[in-house]
């Protein structure tokens, strides 16, 4: 079985001294093969592409999460643009808009994320897109600024089928995260049955979202094994062509450099 894991954040993992081997090896042992480190804001930035420039199993993005405070150092298109055009980076993001964290005037979210869709666009890579509470006015930014054009992923997916639908429609996947295989997810578990199965993609989100059977602890790669074991005994398929699938997938919509690419 090869697994990828769409999206992990490697240095916010607790390491408990070891660094990463110990946790890259469990990933391998569970036939995660690669995944893709994420970034959240342009200060640890650099942290994240070390990783991806160091390792052969890791691909990476940039960019400022929509949690990232306003007072934070905002992006613009042509730094994101410049960062992006290194082979190792493979998205832009993650992006998108959070009104579940953030209140009051969030016009500075939405146009961070304008931003990182125009960025996108100039380099051709696609995006990474964290989206709560906030499904409408993401779908809304997607249409306006023609992320049709670039596509990407609709990350720890939590919404309705009519957003999912409306996401596939621009060209993004969906992923789903730990969060499917939870009790309380059957509205979700509707929704991943019917997603295609070749638009679908496997995250973990580590260090949060552990799937069951490790809800509550800390989430690592080797876990995404977990969730698509779930999606497969869900969806009444093989969890060999799951693997396969969402492994096909990662590799249509990102472009792996030479050195990292994997065969399927």
């Amino acid at each position: 079985m090869q697994l990828v894991d769409s999206h992990v954040h490697l240095p916010l993992l607790d390491t408990a001294g070891q660094g990463l081997e110990p946790i890259l090896a469990r990933a391998a042992d569970a036939g995660v093969h690669h995944m893709l480190c994420v970034s959240v804001d342009l200060e640890s930035y650099p942290g994240v592409a070390a990783l991806a420039r160091a390792l052969p199993q890791v691909s990476a993005s940039v960019g400022v999460h929509p949690n990232t405070d306003a007072s934070a150092r905002e992006p613009s298109v042509g730094e994101l643009a410049r960062e992006a055009g290194e082979a190792h980076i493979v998205a832009l993001g993650e992006t998108g808009l959070d009104y579940f964290r953030s209140e009051g005037d969030l016009e500075w979210q939405r146009e961070r994320f304008r931003v990182h869709v125009r960025a996108a666009r100039e380099v051709g890579k696609p995006l990474i897109i964290h989206c709560r509470e906030a499904a409408a006015d993401v779908i809304r930014l997607l249409r306006e600024e023609r992320a049709a054009e670039v596509g990407g992923v609709m990350h720890c997916f939590v919404d309705d089928w009519d957003t999912a639908s409306a996401a596939m429609d621009l060209g993004f996947y969906i992923s789903l995260s730990g969060i499917v295989t939870f009790k309380s997810a059957s509205a979700l578990q509707s929704v991943a049955r019917r997603v295609p199965l070749e638009r679908l993609l496997v995250e973990t989100d580590a260090p949060w979202l552990a799937p069951v059977p490790h809800r509550g602890k800390q989430n690592e790669p080797a876990f995404v094994r977990h969730t698509a074991e779930f999606l497969a005994r869900l969806r009444g398929e093989e969890v060999d062509a799951l693997a396969q699938a969402t492994t096909s997938n990662f590799l249509r919509l990102f472009a792996l450099p030479e050195g990292k690419r994997l065969d399927v």
